[in-house]
């Protein structure tokens, strides 16, 4: 089995901010679930370097376009290791092997007739990289950039993106193609019962673009350039085995282009359509839009420095429904860190590697099979949540996991039992032990250090080299095991 997921890739005229964050962690969870599966997976992060607003920025700040995208690209690298993102690849779209490839998909548009020259005269709005129509202005602004968009005319090649909706919508009904959640396959369908216009894939007027290898004096549009690094980052054997794209996911303002220009654009070089594009939410913290004049926006290396990582992927999971618009309850991290985290699976691993010190030498005890079914039920819960991309439900295994266990200690009370029945205390702790073994492997995906540490302290080192089915086996922390305490794995923040 095989699972290629994408995030976007994303803009270098500005840092990374939580936004970006939130979307690669999503990807990470997800690729990182089914590597535990045991499937063989690629996944794909990267910048999206040229266009206008590129060249503008750079322009600002005196700086070569390739300066600013090398400075800003290496931004995102940095951030997505201090959040522990484990993609396989990393694709820039100012690199050889991305223009190599780029051109190369070109001449098949090109080649199989899906491609014209004609002249366009229109709005073209340089904060999104897109052309815009009168209709979606509000009092002649872009509502997104709050700006004037720019009337150019210059002639172009446009893709016959009209000739191709028809197939595209077809495989959107089928559900070849996949849209989640299900108001975003609505959205598509409606954008396409409205009818959209062939759109440019080149730029006579931009200099800074990757050149459109049939003609002179012509660049890439952006968002074409951008939506085939799903396709070049895939290299030779790699590109057999990994393609299609089994979910694209993204923030729900570019399902337009992902949704129909880009299965379109592939239909018409021959090839194979992504199977899902997941749009999740916008989100709003505290209640209000993210705005620098606010004060509201969230740094993710401040929250970093405060949390730490895995922390912060959980925090940022946890807020609701993934693929929903929310809101961030920025304000109550530490209250949600302290009540999840601290005295949540931090207190209850420590509490039983405790009690396992402290009445079996640090020896795990006799198997018991006391908790096997209701273990069993929350992974079906779990496996189900993240089958589904539904993040935030895995979460909800997880602290339902948890509880489980907490739960257990309180109605079983081990301390008395070491009193009045230590035959029934060596199966409880038997139990809570294993409760733990099965936590650490459960919020791998989401929060991989503290997994790492929790099945570290179960003498667990080699956990990787088994099976998801194996490891959901109840029972497989062998009596005799040595097991330490540890390090808090959540020290309280005051």
């Amino acid at each position: 089995m095989k699972f290629y997921i994408t995030t976007p890739i994303y803009y270098v005229n500005d840092k990374p901010h939580i936004g970006h964050a939130y979307t690669t962690i999503a990807a990470d969870v997800l690729a990182r679930y089914h590597r535990l599966k045991s499937e063989e997976v690629f996944f794909l992060t990267g910048t999206d370097e040229h266009g206008a607003k590129v060249a503008e920025t750079a322009s600002k700040q005196g700086l070569e376009p390739q300066e600013l995208c090398d400075r800003n690209s290496a931004q995102y690298q940095m951030l997505w290791d201090r959040l522990d993102i484990a993609n396989d690849f990393f694709i820039r779209t100012t690199s050889e092997l991305h223009k190599k490839n780029f051109q190369e998909f070109l001449l098949k548009l090109k080649d199989a007739d899906a491609i014209y020259e004609s002249e366009y005269q229109g709005l073209y709005c340089t904060g999104c990289e897109k052309f815009i129509t009168e209709k979606e202005l509000v009092d002649g602004f872009c509502p997104l950039h709050k700006c004037e968009p720019e009337n150019i005319k210059e002639k172009n090649y446009f893709f016959k993106l009209k000739q191709f909706l028809p197939q595209v919508e077809k495989l959107i009904d089928s559900g070849e193609i996949r849209i989640m959640p299900e108001s975003r396959r609505k959205e598509v369908l409606g954008l396409i019962k409205q009818g959209l216009e062939d759109f440019s894939i080149s730029r006579e007027s931009v200099k800074w673009g990757i050149e459109i290898p049939f003609v002179k004096n012509q660049v890439a549009y952006v968002w074409v350039d951008a939506l085939t690094n799903y396709v070049t980052a895939l290299e030779g054997d790699d590109f057999q085995k990994f393609w299609p794209a089994d979910i694209h996911l993204m923030a729900k303002d570019i399902i337009k282009f992902h949704a129909l220009y880009w299965p379109a654009m592939l239909l018409a070089a021959g090839l194979p359509t992504p199977k899902t594009i997941f749009a999740h939410g916008f989100f709003t913290v505290d209640g209000q839009k993210m705005s620098k004049s606010l004060g509201n926006a969230i740094d993710p290396d401040s929250l970093l420095d405060s949390f730490g990582s895995d922390a912060v992927r959980y925090l940022l999971l946890s807020q609701f429904p993934f693929g929903d618009d929310g809101d961030v309850k920025a304000g109550n991290f530490v209250i949600q860190y302290n009540a999840d985290l601290a005295n949540g699976i931090g207190n209850f691993a420590s509490r039983v590697m405790a009690m396992a010190e402290k009445y079996f030498d640090g020896s795990v005890p006799e198997k018991d099979f006391g908790f096997e079914n209701e273990i069993k039920n929350i992974w079906q819960e779990y496996e189900q949540a993240l089958d589904k991309f539904q993040i935030d439900k895995a979460v909800e295994a997880i602290k339902k996991l948890n509880g489980f266990g907490d739960g257990e200690i309180e109605k079983t009370k081990p301390w008395e039992l070491a009193k009045t029945d230590p035959e029934k205390l060596k199966k409880v702790i038997y139990g809570l032990l294993e409760a733990v073994r099965h936590l650490g492997i459960m919020i791998y995906p989401i929060m991989p250090q503290t997994a790492e540490k929790i099945l570290s302290m179960l003498g667990q080192e080699d956990w990787k080299k088994q099976s998801l089915e194996e490891l959901k086996e109840w029972g497989r922390l062998g009596p005799g095991t040595r097991v330490k305490k540890g390090e808090s794995l959540f020290p309280r923040i005051k």
